[in-house]
């Protein structure tokens, strides 16, 4: 069964970085069939530019190899819709059943797919798998490994009061993401809020142990997630989390009163929880 890799890119992300995700996709051991990247939004000629390269540079590999593969599939908002919806309309362009999400300033480990595809070959019951994530900043001076919990009543635990896979790294299943919903706008949440959709279907998430993705952080991933706006939505996916019977209701106090303390702490007190719930 192909593989589709769904990217969402926008005018802030730079060049470099695109072009070293684009890399790693084509590096893997086991080839993607299909690249779905949507543009939310305009992009600097810089960008738009690089997007080109690479739809001439496949378009001649398929043409001198004669192979179908990988298809450079791109569609344009007119408009910043911003991830979730953005998500939304690349689910459905994807051509494939196994879906391979990935960010535009990241770097997959080169036998991410190969992984993947053999774990959701040998459980077809499971819809979504991540992995492990190794975080890095731009200056190179610090690498962090983020485990995350294996086996699916472990990870469906996790996620009562946590994010239960790292999005970057995820492939899923496009049918069982449909009969969730589909990603919905839901600002720095949209991954959470569709696990636990998936997880009320009775579908199951997983984690592999091993290092995936390498991943791109910086001071802003912490300041965004704190300020009430953030505190609302996430007490509205808390809400919902227990109208669909994923939290009994002590647990959805617990999960309250935990992600209350995580937004309202300062931004410095905030990274260092999460440093090391990383851990």
């Amino acid at each position: 069964m192909g593989i589709s890799v769904l990217m969402s890119i926008y005018q802030k992300e730079k060049t470099e970085y695109f072009q070293a995700a684009m890399e790693s996709i084509l590096a893997q051991t086991c080839p993607a069939d299909e690249i779905v990247l949507i543009q939310d939004g305009p992009l600097t000629p810089e960008l738009l530019d690089m997007i080109g390269k690479y739809q001439i540079l496949l378009d001649d590999r398929r043409r001198e190899q004669g192979l179908n593969r990988p298809r450079f599939v791109t569609y344009r908002f007119d408009e910043n819709v911003q991830l979730g919806r953005a998500l939304a309309k690349g689910v459905e362009l994807c051509s494939n059943e196994y879906i391979a999400r990935m960010d535009t300033d990241d770097i997959a480990r080169t036998g991410r797919l190969e992984a993947q595809l053999h774990y959701m070959e040998t459980h077809p019951q499971t819809a979504v798998v991540g992995g492990a994530i190794e975080e890095f900043n731009d200056e190179e001076t610090e690498r962090h490994i983020k485990h995350m919990p294996t086996g699916t009543e472990n990870v469906r635990t996790y996620g009562r009061y946590r994010n239960p896979v790292n999005h970057m790294t995820v492939m899923m299943r496009k049918s069982a993401i449909l009969d969730a919903g589909n990603y919905v706008h839901f600002p720095n949440l949209e991954d959470y809020h569709l696990w636990i959709r998936v997880l009320a279907k009775g579908y199951q998430l997983d984690n592999l142990e091993e290092v995936l993705v390498e991943a791109r952080t910086n001071e802003d991933f912490y300041g965004k997630r704190g300020g009430k706006g953030y505190w609302k939505r996430y007490m509205e996916l808390r809400k919902m989390q227990h109208e669909l019977g994923i939290t009994t209701f002590p647990q959805y106090l617990a999960a309250c009163m935990v992600t209350t303390a995580m937004v309202a702490s300062p931004n410095q007190l905030r990274k260092r929880f999460y440093r090391i719930l990383r851990r």
